[in-house]
C-alpha cells in the first residue's frame, strides 16, 4: 500500500515538473515571439513615418510652388495695370493740352464776337433812333399814335372775323340740321317698317264662361263662402250679376286674374268647390303660372337670339306676359322695343345685339315682387347692376325717361324706340275724357306764363308748340320758358312717352317800297 501510494505521489510530482516545464519552454518562445513581432512594428512605424515626412515635404514643396506662381502672376498683372495707367496719364496729358490750346482759340473767338456785337448794338441803337423819327413824322402826319392806328386794325380784322365765323357756323348748323333731320326721319322709318307688329289692347277684366246657371250658386257656396275664399286667396274681384252664363274676374294685375281664371275653371270642371279645395287649387295653379312665367322668359330669349340672361331675369321677363302699361302688353311692347333698337343699331354701326338685349329689359323695373320707392327706370338699372349686366345697357334702362345722364349711344335709341312702340296707333288705351283734358291742361299751363300769345297741343298731346311775343320775350327768355315748362309738365302731370316743348319766338321786319 505504501508502495503504491509512492508511486502514485511519485506520478503526480513527476506530472507537475513536467508541466511546469513545459509553460515555462512556452513562456519563452512566446515572450521570444511578441519581442519579434515588436521589433516588426517599430520597424514599419519608423517607415510610415519616414513616408509620411517625404509626403508632407513634397506637399510642401508643391503649395509653396503654387504661392509663388501666383505671387508672380499677381505682379505680373500689377505691372501690366501700372503699364496702362501711365498710357492713359500720357494720353489725358495730352488731351488737356489740346484743351487748353482750344479754349485759347475759343477766347479769341469770343472778344471777336463781343467786339461785333458792341458793333451791332450801336448800329441797332441808331436803327431805333431812326425808326422813332419815322413813327413820329408818321403821327405827325396821320393825327393819331401808332398804338390808336394798331388797336383800330386789331378791332376791324375781329370783326370781319367774327361775323364771317357766325355766318360759317350758320350754315354749317343748317347743313347739319337738314341731313340730320333727313338720315333720322330714314333711319325711324326703316326701323318701324321692318319692326311691324300686332296691336292688342289689354284689358282688366276676364269673363269665365259657365255652362249653366246653376254652377253660379256652387260658385258662391253656402253664406258666400266660397267667392270670398277664392277672392281673398287670388287678390282679385269676382263679379256674379245677371250675365247670362258668365262670371267677370276684375282685377288691374293679369297675373292674380289669370291665376283666379284658371283656377274657376278646375273647380268648375272637378266638380269639387268648397273652401278647402279651393286653397288647393289656387296654390297649385299659382305654381303653374310661375313655371309658365319662366318658360315664357326662356322663349322669349332664344326667340330674340339673346344669350347668357340671369336665370332671374329671365324670370322678370316672363312675368311682362301679365303686365299691361296703359293697355299695352309689357312683353310685346318690350319685343318691339327690342327689334325696333336692334334694327336702329344696326343702321347707324352700332352693337345689334347689346341694344336688342336693352330694350328688351328696359321696363323690367315695372314687374317686381314687392313696390319699391322709385321710378321703374331706376330700379330696372339697379336690377341690372345686381345680375351684372353691362354698364351701358345698364344706363340705357335707366335714362330712357331720363331719370339719368345718357353716357353711350344705346341709351338715346333706347328712349325713342320706347316712344314709338308706345306712339303706334292703338298701341295704348286712353278714355277719351281724360285724353281730352290732358291737351286743355297742356295749353292752359303753357298760357300761364307771361309774354305766350298762343299755346298748340299736338301730336297726339306728344308735342307742345308755344308762341311767344318777340317784344315780350327774349331768345334767353325763351329757353329759359322752355326748360320751365317741360319741369312743370314732368312734375305735375301724368302721360305716356315724353313731351316736346317747342317755343317759338319770330321777329319780322317789314318795309314797303313807293
Amino acid at each position: 500500500m505504501n508502495i503504491v501510494i509512492g508511486i502514485i505521489i511519485g506520478i503526480v510530482a513527476g506530472g507537475g515538473v513536467g508541466i511546469w516545464l513545459t509553460t515555462s519552454v512556452l513562456r519563452n518562445r512566446l515572450l521570444a515571439k511578441s519581442q519579434e513581432v515588436l521589433r516588426d512594428a517599430e520597424e514599419k512605424g519608423e517607415i510610415i513615418k519616414k513616408d509620411k515626412i517625404l509626403q508632407a515635404k513634397e506637399k510642401f514643396l508643391q503649395m509653396k510652388s503654387e504661392h509663388e506662381k501666383q505671387v508672380n502672376e499677381k505682379n505680373n498683372a500689377l505691372r501690366d495695370e501700372e503699364r496702362k495707367l501711365k498710357q492713359r496719364e500720357q494720353s489725358l496729358n495730352q488731351q488737356v493740352n489740346e484743351l487748353q490750346k482750344k479754349n485759347n482759340e475759343i477766347k479769341q473767338v469770343s472778344d471777336n464776337l463781343n467786339n461785333q456785337i458792341e458793333v451791332l448794338r450801336k448800329r441797332q441803337a441808331e436803327v431805333e433812333k431812326v425808326y422813332n423819327e419815322s413813327i413820329e413824322k408818321l403821327e405827325h402826319i396821320a393825327g393819331m399814335t401808332a398804338e390808336e392806328a394798331k388797336q383800330n386794325l386789331i378791332e376791324s380784322m375781329t370783326e370781319e372775323a367774327r361775323n364771317e365765323a357766325a355766318n360759317s357756323i350758320i350754315d354749317i348748323v343748317e347743313e347739319a340740321k337738314i341731313t340730320a333731320n333727313e338720315e333720322a326721319k330714314k333711319i325711324v322709318i326703316q326701323s318701324i317698317q321692318r319692326t311691324a307688329t300686332e296691336v292688342a289692347v289689354e284689358n282688366t277684366v276676364s269673363v269665365f264662361n259657365l255652362e249653366n246657371e246653376e254652377v253660379k250658386g256652387r260658385i258662391i257656396g253656402r253664406e258666400g263662402r266660397n267667392i270670398r275664399a277664392l277672392e281673398s286667396l287670388t287678390g282679385v274681384e269676382i263679379i256674379i250679376d245677371d250675365s247670362p252664363d258668365a262670371i267677370i274676374i276684375s282685377g288691374f294685375d293679369p297675373v292674380r286674374r289669370e291665376i283666379a281664371r284658371l283656377s274657376l275653371h278646375k273647380l268648375v270642371t272637378d266638380g269639387r268647390i268648397h273652401p278647402a279645395r279651393i286653397e288647393e287649387v289656387v296654390a297649385k295653379t299659382r305654381r303653374q303660372i310661375e313655371q309658365e312665367i319662366a318658360e315664357v322668359g326662356k322663349r322669349t330669349c332664344i326667340d330674340l337670339g339673346i344669350t347668357n340672361m340671369n336665370h332671374e331675369l329671365m324670370r322678370m321677363i316672363g312675368r311682362m306676359k301679365y303686365r299691361s302699361s296703359y293697355g299695352q302688353n309689357l312683353l310685346q311692347h318690350s319685343r318691339e322695343v327690342a327689334n325696333l333698337a336692334a334694327t336702329m343699331a344696326s343702321e347707324l354701326g352700332l352693337n345689334p345685339k347689346m341694344a336688342k338685349r336693352a330694350g328688351l329689359l328696359h321696363d323690367i323695373g315695372k314687374v317686381p315682387e314687392t313696390d319699391p320707392e322709385m321710378p321703374h327706370a331706376i330700379f330696372g338699372m339697379k336690377l341690372a347692376e345686381k345680375y351684372k349686366e353691362n354698364p351701358d345697357i345698364c344706363n340705357a334702362i335707366g335714362a330712357h325717361h331720363d331719370e339719368v345722364e345718357m353716357t353711350n349711344l344705346i341709351s338715346p335709341i333706347i328712349q325713342v324706340c320706347d316712344a314709338i312702340s308706345g306712339a303706334r296707333p292703338g298701341a295704348r288705351r286712353e278714355v277719351v275724357e281724360a285724353y281730352i283734358n290732358r291737351l286743355k291742361k297742356l295749353e292752359d299751363m303753357a298760357m300761364s306764363y307771361p309774354g305766350v300769345v298762343k299755346t298748340y297741343a299736338i301730336q297726339a298731346g306728344r308735342e307742345l308748340r308755344v308762341i311767344v311775343g318777340a317784344d315780350k320775350v327774349s331768345d334767353t327768355e325763351a329757353n329759359k320758358l322752355s326748360l320751365d315748362l317741360s319741369r312743370q309738365i314732368q312734375n305735375e302731370m301724368t302721360y305716356p312717352g315724353q313731351i316736346k316743348v317747342t317755343v317759338i319766338r319770330e321777329t319780322r321786319a317789314v318795309n314797303y317800297a313807293k
